[in-house]
This record gives C-alpha cells, sequence and structure tokens, in this order.
C-alpha cells in the first residue's frame, strides 16, 4: 500500500464514479464536499498541534522613556 497524501485521495475519488454496483454489491464514496470538510478539519487539527499554533508573542518596547 503506498502513502497517498489527502489531496492525491480527493483527485483520485473526484475522477471516478460516485457509486458502482457489481454483482449486487453496491459501493458509494463519501461527496466531495464531505472529502473537503474532513481534509479542512484535519489540517486545522494539524494547525493547533504546532509549536506556535498560527501565533507570533513579541515584546513591545516604548522608545521613549
Amino acid at each position: 500500500m503506498k502513502n497517498e497524501t489527502i489531496e492525491e485521495s480527493i483527485r483520485k475519488n473526484a475522477s471516478g464514479p460516485k457509486s458502482a454496483e457489481v454483482d449486487g454489491q453496491k459501493v458509494e464514496q463519501h461527496s466531495l464536499k464531505d472529502q473537503i470538510a474532513a481534509d479542512e478539519y484535519l489540517a486545522s487539527k494539524k494547525a493547533v498541534k504546532s509549536r506556535n499554533s498560527g501565533l507570533k508573542i513579541t515584546k513591545l518596547s516604548h522608545s521613549g522613556a
């Protein structure tokens, strides 16, 4: 099994059929909207776990006194 990124997976699923039926067995994928929402959710979880969480804290100093 090869490692596949979320973007590659979404691209592959979008190019294929939404559902297929063979010999009485039906297979259906999650909608593209659901896949994009899942990707955004995972990206936000990764951002929260990052070291600085998108915040930069600096010390402000007044140049006067």
